[in-house]
């Protein structure tokens, strides 16, 4: 029996589907590597930005701080990071991903750059380009999201 086809009514409603479509293919790459969305947020954070303080893990991923010890503990245990005490403070702790947690989490982005390619298919360049510049005007109105 075929499913039915989904169909509907708006724009936005289209917007949506596209964006669950690429979080879907995120989230099935995140889960063959054993990690939350939440660790591999912060894995990849640390790869990027290394000898982060958790404070910053905290205000970027709007948790507390005892969210973020609990998280980093976890990927701690399975060796994806390490937290350094620097200049003798033990109260201040930098965060780097280790090399096995860097190799864990590279690839996302050409993960997430397969599905957006598989997204855009049916569109030419010419499309892609037009639909580009629709998103952009559209969000050119739309407050910016915090880092």
């Amino acid at each position: 029996m075929d499913e039915p086809e989904m169909r509907f009514s708006s724009s936005l409603e289209l917007v949506r589907w596209i964006g669950w479509a690429q979080r879907k293919v995120g989230e099935d790459w995140i889960k063959t590597r054993e990690l939350s969305h939440e660790q591999a947020f912060a894995l990849g954070f640390l790869v990027q930005n290394p000898g982060s303080i958790q404070r910053d893990i905290a205000q970027l991923t709007r948790t507390s701080a005892a969210s973020v010890s609990s998280l980093l503990h976890g990927l701690e245990r399975r060796g994806l990071i390490e937290r350094r005490t620097e200049g003798g403070n033990e109260r201040s702790k930098r965060v780097y991903a280790t090399p096995e947690g860097a190799e864990l989490i590279a690839g996302f982005g050409d993960a997430i750059a397969a599905a957006d390619d598989t997204i855009l298919a049916p569109l030419d360049e010419t499309e892609r380009a037009t639909l580009h510049e629709l998103l952009t005007k559209i969000t050119a109105h739309l407050p910016q999201p915090t880092r």
